[in-house]
């Protein structure tokens, strides 16, 4: 899955509730491949995932003014902005690439960079990255250059990196009883607060999860990792499924009590990207799993959700300290039908808006404290060395939100474990498994494993 880019972009994978609406906007950036590459010595690059107006005003403001300092800037370069929400749909994203009309550079989920290569609509701009054209490059994590390169050839720039923890409203701790600068840690604690919580009734829920747009398999993918297994082997040729053991056992049967013995989770299940955010802004959910990112890009922003009121702890495990967690990013892509004034243009405007401590919506702390936007989070860094010192520093500037809050997840520390060999297509397989377990009271778990290692490891018998 993705993590936001400038702030809320990306959000999540397409979700099928507004996958109709998302394929007028992303099949519309089309035509912006055809805009004239050069006239006169002047370049014109479109680029997608720019902030809409009616998503978030803030940031659609930000992101015109920082195109418009950027052309003054560079007046021979004209940055034509595809405004789509959400930044990636499987539909839009899959029909562009057979169609060859995606935008001159196009975000990307770091899972979706094998898709892209064997449709043969990326571009390789290898010689022209260096320590010139992106100041910030000897610092940018391997894990994040590495979603974007396949062998030696570098395809695409990285913009953000994830990891996942637990978020938790402190608020609704406070009124079940419970500390709310110790959140929990293991699945038994987890149990014992979702029940607590669960009782105050009015609709208000302890635990959530999804089961539905491949988002249950990426959540049961995070919690494999946080028990030190994996969901794949990618050891076996082909590679094998690696959850029908002890870890996924006990994951499941943890959710499966909280749904039907703890009565902590909601009757309605099948849920996927963006309902459990507007459940936890609106005060009916206490707890579920996420990156940092949904919490200044979606909570508080889009669904109005108290800063306050939320906190921040690791992923559960057995023995309450996470092996590790999945983690992800993304990135932009070059497409193939680029010129190379196109692809020198493009790098210039990433390194512009993504990659520079201090300015472009992601790193513009300075502004996002004078827009209001909540500033402080310490998340996983797509930087390591002097230019994370530098970011570190800024945000520490300008942090408007209580820190504190977020101790516990950051004090965990959790290692990324990357994502699944054909991460989406392994996600989509485990969601039925997800959905059994929360909507099946007598659902025989082990079978149940066992029939959803057989599907996986048939997907990837004929994927890899």
């Amino acid at each position: 899955m993705s993590r936001q880019l400038h702030r809320w972009r990306g959000s999540r994978r397409a979700f099928a509730a507004t996958a109709v609406a998302a394929l007028g906007l992303g099949l519309g950036a089309a035509a912006c491949s055809s805009t004239p590459a050069s006239s006169g010595g002047n370049v014109s690059i479109s680029i997608n995932c720019a902030p809409t107006a009616a998503q978030d005003p803030v940031q659609h403001r930000q992101w015109v003014a920082d195109v418009a300092t950027f052309e003054k800037a560079n007046p021979t370069i004209k940055i034509v902005s595809v405004y789509n929400y959400p930044c990636t749909n499987l539909p839009v994203f899959t029909a562009q690439l057979r169609a060859g009309t995606e935008p001159d550079i196009f975000y990307i989920d770091f899972t979706d960079l094998p898709q892209v290569l064997t449709a043969g609509q990326a571009a390789d701009i290898t010689s022209y990255v260096n320590s010139t054209t992106v100041p910030t490059l000897k610092d940018i994590v391997p894990s994040a250059m590495k979603a974007v390169t396949a062998g030696t050839t570098i395809y695409g720039l990285p913009t953000n990196t994830y990891t996942q923890g637990l978020i938790y409203n402190r608020k609704l701790f406070s009124e079940a009883g419970l500390n709310p600068n110790d959140p929990p840690t293991t699945w038994a604690q987890v149990e014992t607060d979702a029940k607590a919580i669960a009782k105050l009734g009015n609709g208000i829920e302890g635990w959530g999860d999804y089961s539905a747009g491949n988002n249950g398999g990426w959540h049961f993918a995070s919690y494999m990792d946080a028990l030190g297994g994996t969901t794949v082997n990618t050891n076996n040729v082909p590679p094998t499924a690696a959850f029908d053991n002890a870890n996924g056992l006990a994951i499941l049967n943890a959710l499966h009590t909280l749904r039907f013995t703890d009565n902590a989770m909601s009757a309605t299940q099948g849920l996927a990207w963006g309902t459990l955010q507007q459940q936890f802004a609106a005060g009916k959910l206490g707890m579920y799993i996420a990156a940092p990112d949904d919490i200044y890009n979606v909570i508080v922003p889009t669904d109005k959700g108290n800063i306050n009121d939320i906190g921040m702890g690791p992923l559960p495990s057995l023995t309450g300290k996470p092996a590790g967690s999945l983690g992800g990013g993304n990135a932009y892509i070059f497409a193939k039908h680029d010129t190379p004034a196109q692809i020198r243009a493009g790098i210039k405007f990433i390194d512009f808006e993504d990659l520079t401590p201090g300015q472009g919506t992601t790193f513009n702390y300075a502004r996002q404290k004078a827009d209001g936007q909540p500033v402080g989070f310490d998340e996983p860094s797509l930087f390591d060395g002097a230019t994370e010192a530098q970011v570190n520093a800024l945000r520490t500037k300008y942090a408007t939100i209580n820190v504190s809050y977020y101790k516990a997840y950051v004090d965990a520390n959790e290692s990324s474990d990357g994502e699944p060999f054909d991460a989406q297509a392994v996600y989509k397989t485990l969601d039925p498994m997800m959905l059994a377990v929360l909507t099946e009271p007598n659902v025989n778990i082990p079978a149940l494993l066992k029939t959803s290692a057989t599907n996986v490891n048939t997907l990837l018998q004929f994927s890899s």
